[in-house]
């Protein structure tokens, strides 16, 4: 658990809501957190997806895992600890996002079932939508496909801690949505998921 160091502070409420800001988008604030092993699509389809709802005329953001690390969390390894803190850090970002109304994608190994549920619970508490994609693409696909040349360098004992080689994976248990990425293509996944935003009432149809 994160121990609170910072005192004397007062939370301050501001004068515009988030239905406010919600009407001035014409849309609704929400999260959609891609999880899978390295290589499984998250990034490929999460910026699929933002360009999609720009087009669309919806304001999307991706807050990517490789990208955060060269800011945000760039005095994090890659540690059970840092894992745990890497994933509260970004679930309060996207939380905040998501808050100002923009459609806000993460995509993030997220390995450990506990820091997931945790940012879905830091969600719920302030009654945002939080939507758990799992890419549920097979590792052998991801070897395959390797695009970082990690799984190689892994397998060769040159890469210690790596999801799905030597630290674990743990899959969530009832993801609001499934995407295998070996035969489903980034746009196909893309009307899928555009179709539930529209189902949610997240954004609204053409």
């Amino acid at each position: 658990m994160t121990v609170i160091k910072a005192t004397n502070i007062t939370w301050h409420e501001g004068h515009v809501g988030r239905e406010e800001r919600q009407n001035l988008l014409r849309q609704k604030g929400a999260t959609i957190w891609f999880t899978g092993l390295s290589g499984s699509g998250k990034s490929t389809i999460a910026f699929t997806l933002e360009h999609a709802l720009a087009q669309r005329g919806h304001l999307a953001y991706v807050l990517d895992g490789d990208n955060i690390r060269h800011g945000l969390n760039k005095n994090l390894g890659f540690s059970a600890a840092d894992r745990e803190e890497n994933i509260r850090r970004i679930g309060e970002v996207a939380k905040l996002f998501a808050d100002c109304g923009v459609v806000t994608m993460t995509s993030f190994i997220s390995p450990y079932r506990k820091d997931r549920d945790g940012v879905r619970a830091l969600h719920s508490a302030v009654q945002l939508p939080f939507i758990e994609v799992h890419l549920s693409t097979p590792i052998e696909t991801c070897e395959q496909r390797d695009p970082k040349g990690l799984y190689k360098k892994a397998r060769a004992g040159q890469l210690k801690g790596f999801t799905g080689i030597d630290d674990p994976y743990e899959p969530p248990q009832n993801p609001e949505l499934t995407i295998d990425a070996t035969s489903t293509s980034p746009q196909e996944a893309t009307v899928t998921l555009i179709d539930y935003l529209m189902k949610q009432g997240i954004i609204a149809g053409v």
